[in-house]
């Protein structure tokens, strides 16, 4: 396994925290966070709301890297909850609601709060962030324009959130169909420049639909943090492996991307609506059904968008030496189901139950 061709890549998971006894999600991250032992790469965060956690990788040029990160972030938020009586949860969306949903104290969280009131509320969803450097922020919104008709696929691949509330809700990415009640959410446009991007994340917030310029909802954007892409696509992994592969391919379609742009390649155009379908799709149905074919505009089974990734990335992925454990945990991923059908499959004994499955798999170190 090479350095990643000198790319780097980083991971930030959110987590849910559940009462150990009632299985429902409880407000305990402050005491959670306040246990948390030093040392260890990466970092712990509070989130939105009081029920959810984050640990975010360091900044990881190959895969092996990037495993011990996420193990060591996941094991820390773990050791703390247990001190809590909490379980820690790695799924898009709770299987079991908790009666108290409390926002976390500090002003730009009680910003968010107030500007999107019902929309926030009772929102305990949980993403899978991927970041990758890359050298400005010129370049990185050239990549994401070059990112967007492969993002649907990311989610399709990703999705882990079932339930809303006490309903099966039949999707397989509930989160992102919540996320789509706000405003600006999905595929992002097109843009030329960082300065234009800049330009129109401005306009947002001066048209009141943004709390401030570090805000967005689309699901990739240059980080308003590091020099990175921040692919926001995809669900909270169930298992350490999910968040590898969600890294190895998205940190592959970069490199493809750096690459299209040194030949000159254009990006393709994409219609607005088409991308809101394939979005759609790609939630509705994960990987058992249709999604969207945004190139061609029509429907295309999963399995075959999952295939042109594959084949659109393989040089970027033998390069870098990823291909044999991307290819692995792609194997081993279709063969056991996305998060949300494996959900599914341990909530027929009931909710409770699907609550300890994903408990269990959060722990695991695979």
């Amino acid at each position: 396994m090479s350095d990643g061709g000198g790319v780097t890549v980083g991971v930030e998971e959110e987590f849910l925290l559940v009462d150990r006894a009632s299985r429902r999600t409880v407000p305990r991250a402050p005491a959670v966070l306040d246990r948390v032992r030093p040392g260890g790469p990466g970092r712990v965060h509070a989130e939105l709301l009081t029920s959810q956690v984050e640990a975010s990788t360091g900044v990881c040029r190959d895969l092996g890297e990037l495993r011990e990160h996420l193990v060591s972030g996941r094991e820390r938020l773990l050791a703390a909850a247990r001190e809590e009586d909490a379980l820690l949860l790695a799924a898009g969306m709770p299987p079991l609601p908790g009666p108290e949903v409390r926002i976390t104290p500090g002003a730009r969280f009680q910003a968010v709060a107030d500007r999107y009131r019902e929309v926030v509320a009772g929102y305990e969803s949980c993403g899978c962030h991927v970041h990758v450097g890359v050298p400005d922020r010129d370049t990185a919104v050239a990549v994401i324009g070059h990112l967007r008709q492969w993002l649907p696929t990311l989610l399709a691949l990703s999705v882990n959130s079932p339930f809303g509330g006490e309903r099966d809700t039949g999707d397989g990415g509930w989160r992102l169909v919540r996320q789509a009640a706000f405003p600006g959410a999905g595929l992002p446009p097109r843009f030329e420049s960082a300065a234009e991007y800049d330009r129109e994340v401005s306009r947002l917030v001066d048209c009141g639909v943004l709390v401030d310029p570090r805000m967005s909802f689309w699901l990739a954007r240059p980080s308003p943090a590091f020099p990175t892409v921040e692919v926001r696509a995809a669900d909270t992994a169930l298992t350490v492996d999910g968040a590898v592969l969600q890294a190895a391919l998205t940190r592959a379609l970069v490199r493809t991307a750096l690459a299209e742009l040194d030949r000159g390649v254009e990006a393709p155009e994409i219609d607005p609506q088409v991308a809101a379908s394939a979005v759609w799709s790609a939630a509705r149905h994960g990987l058992n059904g249709p999604g969207v074919d945004l190139v061609r505009s029509r429907a295309t089974p999963a399995a075959e968008l999952v295939s042109a990734l594959l084949g659109h990335v393989a040089a970027a992925l033998a390069d870098t030496g990823d291909d044999v454990v991307v290819r692995k945990l792609l194997k081993e991923l279709l063969a056991e189901g996305t998060g949300a059908e494996r959900q599914r499959s341990a909530a027929v004994r009931g909710r409770a139950a699907a609550v300890d499955f994903v408990a269990e798999r959060t722990a695991s170190r695979a």
